[in-house]
């Protein structure tokens, strides 16, 4: 636009000089040393345009193989920059093997080369090609050292999803020697160890996890329970148990599956008296019926009292099965056989369960009638195994040692 408006200015321009010049051309003088020359002013115009013309002429075609290189640079990018789309496209429709080439193809002369190297792993990845997916990342190392941490990441997120966990790990160990608490690479670390079930280092990691903040808190609660579930079970010990729960955080000690491994390594450890006492007052705090379950497990000292709790609690819970199984359990252990037969059979017409028959057949066994017993022992593996079982034998009931 602005060159064709030139042109126009500039016949124009002729144009109107030209009609003077033809009225009166007039002449111009120069004298240099001695010499002169003359000529018509037409003339020395049209010499000074052609001087300006050379010299303009000149300057393109010096800036001529620069421009040259831009545009062409220009080009190039923009083909690598369509090259990167089209390719991140087809990953993500499922075209992986094409997906990679155009990733591939495009790094070379990529303004972000490091998006086609971490693409094309991807892709690899996902083809199943290993090491394929490693030399991309060499590739991206290669050429981009400074991003190192970021591809060391991609590396092991793609390892950990293959359960290459011993090179995972090696990958987050890098990280850890280049960056100190890399948040990211905790979370991969404190993932492997979860899936490594490795709690010890789980354990240790947590503090770094929680300060940070960038774990969400379902999963944090998670591991941390696992990790407390471990210590406990692994507690030789009273003193060791209460000392891990001591350190348990007030929060996680509301947690359900918690307090159950609690109360179970309470009975493990002998403290049963401790565990009757404390399963009681959270029941009263809190009904939950996995820990009215686990107070019909406790040998309780005074097992009649234990008993007059648990009935207690049917006055405002008779048809919750949990609680019918454990009154039954209490009533067996203080041979109350009848009421124990009756709680017994109601929770089966409620909620059958194998651990239900199970008892029932254990009562029914200590009350001699052991083909009833067999049928319901039976009948308890029926559910387990989803497949009907033949008759077992009669039992014969139960007898004491000597």
């Amino acid at each position: 636009m602005k060159f064709g408006l030139t042109v126009v200015a500039l016949v124009l321009l002729s144009a109107l000089s030209a009609n003077f010049l033809l009225q009166d051309p007039g002449s111009v003088v120069i004298v240099f040393r001695g010499k002169i020359i003359e000529m018509s002013a037409f003339v020395l115009a049209l010499l000074i345009f052609l001087l300006f013309s050379c010299i303009w002429a000149t300057g393109k075609i010096i800036r001529a193989p620069r421009k040259l290189g831009e545009a062409a640079g220009r080009y190039r990018a923009g083909r690598a920059g369509r090259r990167l789309t089209r390719g991140v496209i087809e990953v993500a429709e499922g075209n992986f093997a094409k997906g990679e080439r155009l990733l591939a193809r495009g790094a070379s002369v990529s303004a972000a080369p490091l998006l086609n190297y971490l693409q094309a792993a991807r892709a690899a990845h996902l083809l199943g090609q290993d090491e394929r997916r490693d030399t991309w990342l060499k590739q991206a190392y290669k050429n981009l050292p400074g991003a190192a941490n970021a591809i060391l990441l991609t590396q092991a997120e793609l390892q950990l999803d293959q359960n290459q966990y011993e090179e995972a790990l090696a990958s987050l160990k890098k990280i850890e020697e280049n960056t100190q608490s890399h948040s990211h690479a905790l979370i991969l670390l404190g993932r492997l160890y979860f899936r490594l079930q490795d709690w010890n280092n789980l354990g240790a990691l947590l503090p770094k996890l929680t300060k940070q903040g960038r774990l969400d808190a379902t999963t944090l609660e998670k591991w941390s329970v696992k990790v407390c579930q471990e210590e406990l079970r692994n507690a030789s010990n009273w003193d060791e148990l209460r000392q891990v729960w001591k350190n348990t955080s007030r929060n996680l000690k509301q947690n359900l599956t918690l307090l159950e491994t609690w109360f179970l390594n309470l009975m493990r450890t002998g403290q049963h008296g401790k565990a009757e006492k404390d399963l009681a007052a959270e029941v009263r705090r809190s009904w939950r019926p996995p820990l009215v379950r686990l107070y019909g497990l406790v040998q309780s000292p005074n097992p009649v009292r234990q008993l007059k709790i648990a009935e207690g609690w049917l006055k405002h819970h008779s048809k919750n099965p949990d609680l019918l199984l454990t009154a039954a359990q209490l009533c067996i252990r203080n041979k109350l056989w009848g009421k124990a037969r009756n709680y017994l059979e109601t929770v089966i017409k409620i909620r059958p369960t194998a651990e239900a028959y199970r008892e029932y057949g254990h009562l029914l066994n200590e009350l001699g009638d052991g083909k009833a017993a067999a049928d319901a022992y039976r009948q308890g593996l029926d559910l387990l195994t989803r497949t009907p079982l033949p008759a077992i034998p009669h039992l014969q009931p139960e007898t004491e040692g000597p």
